[in-house]
């Protein structure tokens, strides 16, 4: 059985409403994707660590009852789990504080099984991070050399906007490992000051990978593939309660996409079908808009069981 493999950070996300915590989830971008995996039905596994806290072990226990393989987290007694306030605007939309000592950062794990066509999900500051570099690097070395399909969330945020130049490096790094790359209108302006997918698949992202998604909220979605092949994918209307895991849930779908239609390592070399991309793309809008009509970072369990059991019948 195809398992998923994300590696990324861990958080508490304290979120507020007009100034009131409204809710407290546990949360982290690859984290939020991996969980509603989990609900789907998907074998997934996650690698991060966290304090051996009372948020830390609400984050293993929240892993391991979302169906989520948790042994891979390591539990560090003299750190405290990272925690993020987030605020919601009129749009529903987040601005974050994150509080994180990201120089005590450290990962330390075996790495867990990859096999051929198993897919590997990571992205944000966590993946160009430093101070971990060498250890995540050396797992998407490793996993790439198995044969996984290595799925990339640019997702880097504004508040790490003076480090783009001595991270870069890394960026550039992820981006040739990566065999498909998502990004949002906001990460490419940080890092490039770009805003124009064309213009940032051509001259950012092409010499690195053909398999290009640009996302730009509730605008259309972008994609650029092998051989020119270009689509533009409107966004259904939906009511917002959140859309702190629409990125992150968007990238769930499309993984999930993978497993149930069967979308190995060879054929996205060989460059998918338009078919192929509009099923894809289609997974992941649903999973994106399902997640932002409540205050959790992921799928509710009732879509999830019916994504469970859409993928029974494959």
């Amino acid at each position: 059985m195809r398992k998923v493999i994300g590696i990324g950070e861990t958080v508490l996300d304290i979120i507020f409403k007009d100034g009131q915590p409204v809710g407290a989830v546990p949360g982290g971008s690859v984290f939020n994707g991996v969980i509603s995996l989990g609900r789907s039905g998907v074998n997934a596994t996650f690698i991060s660590e966290t304090g051996n806290d009372r948020v830390g072990r609400t984050i293993v226990d929240f892993l391991k009852d979302n169906g989520v393989n948790a042994d891979n987290i390591n539990m560090y007694p003299d750190s405290k789990s990272p925690i993020s306030l987030a605020f919601l605007n009129e749009n529903n939309d987040a601005e974050y504080v994150f509080y994180k000592d990201h120089p005590h950062d450290q990962l330390d794990f075996a790495y867990p099984d990859v096999r051929r066509d198993d897919v590997v999900m990571f992205g944000s500051y966590y993946a160009v991070n430093p101070v971990i570099r060498p250890q995540v690097a050396g797992f998407l070395e490793y996993a790439r050399g198995r044969g996984a399909i290595l799925y990339y969330d640019v997702n880097y945020r504004a508040s790490h906007r003076s480090e783009v130049m001595k991270l870069t490096p890394n960026i550039l790094e992820n981006l040739e490992y990566a065999d498909i790359v998502r990004g949002s209108s906001e990460d490419f302006e940080v890092m490039f000051r770009k805003t124009d997918p064309d213009v940032i698949y051509r001259s950012e992202i092409s010499f690195y990978t053909r398999k290009f998604i640009f996302t730009q909220g509730s605008n259309p979605v972008r994609l650029r593939a092998d051989g020119g092949f270009a689509k533009s994918y409107p966004v259904t209307k939906t009511e917002t309660v959140s859309t702190i895991g629409a990125g992150d849930n968007f990238n769930a779908g499309f993984v999930y996409g993978l497993i149930r239609y069967g979308i190995t390592r060879d054929m996205i070399e060989a460059g998918l079908t338009e078919e192929q991309w509009d099923s894809l793309v289609g997974c992941a809008q649903k999973f994106s808009a399902n997640c932002c009509k409540s205050i959790n970072n992921s799928i509710d369990k009732d879509f999830g069981e019916e994504m469970r059991n859409d993928l029974s019948h494959c």
